[in-house]
This record gives structure tokens, C-alpha cells and sequence, in this order.
């Protein structure tokens, strides 16, 4: 029996955590479900698996999740304390999809207490990552990556030598601009941002998959998650989202994990890890795929992927401020306040403007970091508007 606890259970990597494991319910016994806000989807979530206890981030909206568990028996919390609370709780599986840097304190907290922690909240690691890599080896907790690109890293990986690395491939699908011009992509609205072509994701990280950000911020997760350099991690668009990721070793072998592309593949492996566990995702029919094509990335279409290298390559305090500038920059975008280009323009205001990447040495001093990119953020787009 895995004891499991999800942070972020409303959001799609949580909901498909939960569809796998009410599909093996004597396998999985669930302690804890956390949402940002969603009271009545998070109240279903938590009868429908017996969960012993709900967390909602909003400390404003603990009597309406109080009263939506009324006679359940499921104790009710609320707040970021709560939250971090669970993460160190009594699950020794802690699924990690909060979006956002909003994940960082429970995902901490549940690395700090030694938990295998299915990571799918990339911007912790992007902001965190050495902080974070460190306290895992204090602790003794496993980081199980989520993203399909890191968990097809993984799967490359097992049995073999790291140090036997050439390099790693991480591959992107390109999103729904891959195709368009400059001129065309200043004119996208919102929602044709999050009309990914091959996946099913939440608006937020649809759009990093239109401007790419989401690749170079797994560029920097890779990083932290392998042990490997900046020049030993390469980007390559593959529109079919047939192949996840490759690892090329030393002899010249290169290992691919190839998938359909459905998040319930990569969080089953990590549920069930270190064994395997059914799922109902789609059959990869590669006769029916008949082709698999590959392209360099447009740098000049798509310069979020230069930002976030040159984050990772300056390191320090440079990751955290890239990911906040972005976050703030993608909400305007989804509220109509900026256009698609300006998004990566924000982002580079924001990093030209940051005088201090002195490295974070603790918690308090990335999420220092992080409020202080998001008000520089802010100041751009007041002048930009």
C-alpha cells in the first residue's frame, strides 16, 4: 500500500493522479489533497478517495471547504503552513503539481522530510534547484521527474552510468506558433496560446509551450535533475511528441523513451515506481505515426529559450528571477494586458534590470527573490501600458 498525498489535486496533473489511482484503489491510500481555491472540485476529490485530510492555499475559504466536507469525517485546513504541513505528513508519496513558485514551500518541505517526491512543479526546481538537490541528499528523498521530457530522461537512465552521458535531448512539440511568422505570432490571443496541438495541459504552461519558455525552464530542471552542464543539454523541436527525450552516450548509442502523449504515462511511472502499473492511455501505433521529424529551434522566433540558458549559465539568483519575471509576464498575457511578444520581452527587462544574482542560500531568500523580480515585472508592464 502507497500512502500519497497531492499537491494540486484540481489542477490536470492532479486529476490525472487521481484517475490512475481510482483505477487501482487497493494499491493507494490517500492522505491528503491540496487546491489553490477550487473548494467543491477539491470536497469531491476528497469523498470520492477517502482522503483523511483536505488543504485549500486560501485561508479565506476554510468555512466553505468546512462546509462542503460536513459529515465526511475529513479534517479541513487551510494556508500555507497546511500546506507544508501535509507535504511533511504522514504519505510517503507526495505528487508535487502546485503550478508555479507557489510549490516551493511544500515542495521543500516534503523534500526536507526525506519523501519521494514526484516533481511535477518545474519552477521549484528552476528557482530552488541547488537549494533543493542538496536538502535531498541530507534527507534521503527521491525526486521522481513528472515532466514527460524528464521522466523519459529517467527511464533512459535506469541501469546505466551517468558519467557515460554525451548528452541529453530534450524534445519540444513546438506548440501551437511553431509554424507562424513573427507578425503572426504578435497577433495570437489567449486562447489560441492554449490550444496546445498534442497535449492537455492548464493554461499557464500552455502558453510557456507557445513561447517555448517551458522548454528552457526544463532546460534548467534538466540540469539540476542529471547533474549535467549547459552544453551537454540540447533542444529539439519534434512536432509528433512521439519520442519525450533522447540520452546519447558516449559510444555514439542513443536511447529514446517514446510515448503517446498522455501526462497519465509519465505519473504512472512514477506511482508505481520502482515497478510499472496499467494504465488506459492510447497504444503508440508508430505505423500509424508513419514519420517522426526533427528541427532546430528558431532562436530568433523564440528567444525564451536563449533567456533561460543564459539564466541557468549565469546561475546564482538569475533562474528564480527568469521564472518570476515570466509567471507575472504570462498572467498579464491571460488578462489581455500584453501581447504574445511582449511576454519574453518582460522577461529581458526584467533580467536587465536585476543588479543583485548574488546565489540564494536559503527558502526565504528565493522567495525574497522571487517577490522582487515579480515587482520589477509589474514596473515593466506599467510603463509598457
Amino acid at each position: 500500500m502507497r500512502h500519497v498525498t497531492i499537491l494540486g489535486s484540481t489542477g490536470s496533473v492532479g486529476t490525472s493522479t487521481l484517475d490512475l489511482i481510482g483505477r487501482e484503489r487497493d494499491r493507494f491510500s490517500v492522505e491528503a489533497l491540496t487546491a489553490a481555491s477550487n473548494v467543491d472540485l477539491l470536497a469531491r476529490q476528497a469523498r470520492d478517495v477517502g482522503a483523511k485530510t483536505a488543504v485549500i492555499a486560501d485561508d479565506a475559504l476554510l468555512q466553505a471547504l468546512e462546509t462542503a466536507l460536513d459529515g465526511s469525517g475529513i479534517e479541513a485546513r487551510a494556508g500555507e503552513q497546511a500546506l507544508c504541513e501535509v507535504a511533511a505528513g504522514e504519505a510517503d508519496w507526495i505528487m508535487a503539481s502546485i503550478v508555479g513558485c507557489a510549490g516551493l514551500g511544500p515542495v521543500m518541505a516534503a523534500v526536507e522530510a526525506g519523501k519521494t517526491v514526484a516533481l511535477a512543479n518545474k519552477e521549484s526546481l528552476v528557482a530552488a534547484g541547488e537549494l533543493m538537490i542538496s536538502a535531498a541528499k541530507r534527507s534521503g528523498a527521491e525526486i521522481l521527474p513528472v515532466d514527460s521530457e524528464h521522466n523519459a530522461i529517467f527511464q533512459c537512465l535506469t541501469g546505466q552510468d551517468c558519467d557515460r552521458i554525451s548528452r541529453l535531448v530534450l524534445t519540444a512539440s513546438g506548440g501551437p506558433f511553431r509554424t507562424k511568422s513573427l507578425d503572426e505570432m504578435a497577433q495570437m490571443t489567449p486562447e489560441q496560446a492554449v490550444a496546445h496541438p498534442n497535449w492537455s495541459m492548464g493554461a499557464k504552461i500552455s502558453v510557456d509551450s507557445a513561447t517555448m519558455m517551458n522548454k528552457g525552464l526544463e532546460l534548467i530542471e534538466a540540469h539540476h535533475l542529471f547533474g549535467l552542464p549547459s552544453e551537454k543539454i540540447d533542444i529539439l523541436v519534434h512536432p509528433q511528441s512521439v519520442i519525450h527525450s533522447l540520452v546519447e552516450y558516449e559510444d555514439g548509442s542513443m536511447l529514446a523513451q517514446l510515448g503517446a502523449p498522455d501526462m497519465r504515462v509519465p505519473i504512472a511511472h512514477t506511482l508505481a515506481w520502482p515497478k510499472r502499473m496499467a494504465t488506459p492511455c492510447e497504444r503508440l501505433d508508430l505505423a500509424s505515426v508513419a514519420r517522426l521529424d526533427f528541427e532546430a529551434p528558431d532562436p530568433e522566433r523564440f528567444p525564451a529559450l536563449r533567456l533561460a540558458r543564459e539564466a541557468l549559465e549565469a546561475g546564482g539568483a538569475a533562474p528564480a528571477t527568469l521564472n518570476a519575471a515570466n509567471e507575472v509576464a504570462v498572467a498579464a498575457f491571460l488578462d489581455g494586458k500584453i501581447g504574445f511578444g511582449e511576454i519574453a520581452q518582460t522577461v529581458e527587462r526584467v533580467r536587465d534590470d536585476s543588479a543583485d544574482l548574488s546565489p540564494p542560500k536559503s527558502i526565504e531568500d528565493v522567495l525574497e527573490i522571487d517577490a522582487k523580480a515579480r515587482d520589477r515585472a509589474q514596473s515593466v508592464l506599467q510603463v509598457a501600458a
